[in-house]
């Protein structure tokens, strides 16, 4: 019994010093496409969560999206369809990095589109959705992603 406590006591302390005392680092490298290059890429995002962690993350990746692709030489369209809770991303008041990351989105050219079908059903105004415009309502966001899905728009599965 002691050897095994003594063993135990051994594994932690070698854990915990590998842990603590050798700050992880990592090497880089230069992007390496094993495939024709990118051209042009259409990605759809539907959003149907109201979870802002989730919609940072998505909008990052759209983000990092069209700065990589433009990178290696082709360039990305992206479209976020916000349905369900996912709609409350455009709510007012919002917090400031949620604005600067649809901020940072639009500007980078993606396009946002809001379900009509979650509008009613919520009994939101759309004039009170930041920036979003009466082309931006779609009839629906879950047809709208099926039909972008059928004419060539890859759909992005996490949500």
């Amino acid at each position: 019994m002691k050897n095994h406590i003594k063993l135990g006591g051994v594994l932690f302390a070698t854990f915990a010093s590998i842990l603590f005392t050798n700050p992880a680092s990592a090497e880089y490298v230069a992007p390496n496409i094993q495939h024709a290059p990118y051209g042009e890429v259409k990605v759809v995002v539907p959003i149907t969560t109201d979870d802002p962690a989730v919609w940072l993350f998505r909008l990052r990746n759209v983000g990092n999206g069209v700065t990589a692709t433009a990178g290696l030489g082709g360039s990305m369209k992206a479209k976020i369809v916000l349905y369900g809770a996912g709609v409350k991303l455009l709510s007012q008041p919002m917090d400031p990095k949620i604005k600067e990351a649809i901020d940072s989105a639009r500007a980078a050219g993606a396009q946002f589109n809001v379900c009509n079908v979650t509008l009613k059903g919520m009994k939101l105004d759309w004039h009170t959705l930041y920036g979003l415009q009466e082309v931006d309502i779609v009839p629906s966001g879950f047809a709208e992603v099926g039909w972008l899905a059928s004419h060539g728009w890859a759909v992005d599965p996490a949500n």
